[in-house]
């Protein structure tokens, strides 16, 4: 489902590129090259521009919308993954915490408990004892 959101999507910016091209904003554009014996003139120029904006705007929402679709369909939970970082993440298993040990029992040595830090007094340089 998320791979033919995705050729959606592609084929909605292909369109609406498209279209966008082929608008006459003033003077210029690819359909002032087929007016003489397109759409242009079977419908009228006023007619062909009010279906071009309304293509674009169309697809423009069409767009936003299927994004946010790809974005529901890979939610938090069960998407696909994304970077090697992410499934190393996900692959790894985590160490169990040790059992804290009681108060009443000396921790045996080598446990790793560090002893209180104590304050460092900050350097001087001579600058500063003038």
């Amino acid at each position: 489902m998320y791979i033919a959101i995705i050729v959606l999507i592609l084929v909605v910016c292909f369109l609406l590129a498209l279209v966008v091209l082929a608008q006459n904003p003033k003077g210029g554009g690819i359909s002032s090259q087929f007016s003489a014996g397109g759409a242009a003139s079977m419908m009228g120029v006023k007619r062909t521009g009010d279906l071009l904006e309304k293509l674009t705007w169309g697809f423009a929402i069409g767009l936003v919308v299927l994004s946010l679709g790809t974005h529901m369909l890979t939610g938090t939970t069960g998407g696909p993954v994304r970077s090697v970082n992410q499934q190393r993440a996900l692959e790894t298993k985590l160490p169990a915490p040790a059992p804290a040990p009681s108060s009443s029992a000396p921790a045996p040595a080598g446990t790793g408990t560090a002893p209180a830090a104590q304050p460092v007094a900050p350097a001087t340089t001579p600058e500063q004892k003038q």
